[in-house]
């Protein structure tokens, strides 16, 4: 995992201060937007430009892009205290979200528990489509004031339970949801509780193991500063094994060291845990951009980018309250991870259905802040390139929109 032993606090903010320069989005901007999408930093840039420019010289080696897809999945592996070969590469989020629901061994009658307000429309759908084709239950439970309601999950599971499927951070508004006490429960009754690591992987610190999370589907584009179209999804050994992939090529396959197009007859074994999931050819771009920032988010560690953040969505959140703004969640408090959703859960997807609140976002856009709006609320969203300056820009900026409203009025 990401973690590391050496140095203190302030040596590691001094790294963090370091890395930022190397981010172009973070001096021409305040980039509060990596829950939409994060930035890239001038190495992996380079690395994308470096692999390019092989391939349009037909230069390309095979056999090293599959060793640095190796590479990729032991790094992701690392991120998240797992094992290797309990990582499978996705197209997104989605894609490993489905590989589980869709290869799990439904009977009639079972049921899978969903929190749908707090979650994006893929921790949706799938479930409907499993509802559909095997006749399963689907619990929908609703949130607790923007809260996952971890306590009534907990109650809702029964003897047809056999899985639970919540964000690690709520698509919207943006809290933390408190998986240990939930993955112990699940645990205890032998349900798998998948999660949708969108907002929190590659930003807040990750131990599948700590947190008893049986799988984890995440995409490349958010906290792991790379790009769309690629993504990661861990399962552990336990389940993976008791799971027979919908989708099988080559990869899944356990055919040892003969070659990706090699067949050897019609017995075959699965590949050992998650990555039986693996299909066709890679997307080998989006894995040399995702294995150069993996390895500078490891390099930094997760406990020092996390509490990083952390302080400064806490310092933002408070400052934007202290200002009179309707803070989702109110003072800060252990719902904060990297994300401060401001107004009332609404509907909105880029526009807000309060026009007090439109109007900020114009101003703050306007004046070089990248954020965005989900369910009609301004979500800023930090990662490892913030800086306390950036907060202050915000808070400054809002001021300022205030005092000439104030003028107007």
């Amino acid at each position: 995992m990401g973690k590391t032993t050496t140095g203190n606090h302030g040596s590691k903010e001094t790294e963090i201060a370091k890395l930022r320069t190397h981010f172009p989005g973070a001096e021409k901007s305040v980039y509060m937007n990596v829950a939409a999408r994060g930035l890239l930093s001038k190495e992996t840039r380079a690395a994308v430009d470096e692999y390019l420019d092989t391939h349009a010289l037909g230069a390309s080696d095979k056999p090293a892009m599959f060793k640095m897809i190796e590479q990729t999945r032991a790094r992701f592996a690392r991120l998240i205290n797992a094992a290797p070969d309990e990582v499978a590469l996705t197209k997104n989020i989605s894609d490993g979200l489905n590989m589980v629901a869709a290869s799990y061994p439904w009977k009639a009658g079972d049921n899978v528990i969903i929190v749908p307000e707090l979650e994006h429309a893929n921790n949706f759908y799938p479930w409907l489509n499993v509802r559909e084709r095997h006749k399963i239950e689907v619990k929908s439970l609703p949130g607790a004031d923007g809260h996952m309601p971890v306590d009534a999950i907990i109650d809702a599971i029964d003897s047809r339970t056999r899985m639970v499927s919540v964000s690690t951070v709520s698509f919207s508004p943006g809290f933390r949801t408190k998986l240990e006490p939930l993955g112990a429960a699940c645990r205890k009754r032998d349900v798998l509780l998948l999660v949708d690591g969108a907002q929190s992987v590659g930003i807040l610190d990750t131990d599948v193991k700590k947190l008893k999370v049986d799988a984890l589907a995440t995409s490349t584009q958010k906290g792991i500063l790379g790009f769309y179209g690629m993504g990661f999804l861990y399962c552990s050994k336990e389940w993976a094994e008791r799971m027979t992939p919908v989708y099988l090529a080559r990869f899944g396959v356990d055919l040892g060291d003969l070659n990706e197009a090699a067949m050897a007859g019609e017995k075959y074994r699965l590949m050992p845990a998650a990555k039986r999931f693996d299909l066709g050819n890679y997307n080998f771009l989006g894995a040399v951009a995702a294995n150069t920032s993996l390895k500078q988010l490891l390099d930094i560690g997760t406990p020092a980018i996390e509490a990083h953040v952390v302080r400064l969505t806490r310092r933002l959140a408070d400052g934007l309250l202290q200002l009179g703004l309707p803070v989702c969640g109110g003072p800060s408090g252990p719902h904060i991870a990297g994300i401060v959703s401001v107004g009332k859960i609404g509907k909105g997807h880029d526009a807000s259905e309060d026009p007090t609140l439109d109007a900020l976002y114009r101003h703050l856009s306007k004046n070089g802040v990248i954020l965005s709006i989900r369910r009609g609320m301004l979500r800023f969203a930090l990662h490892v390139y913030n800086n306390d300056a950036d907060v202050e820009r915000v808070l400054d900026l809002t001021r300022a929109w205030q005092s000439g409203r104030s003028k107007v009025a």
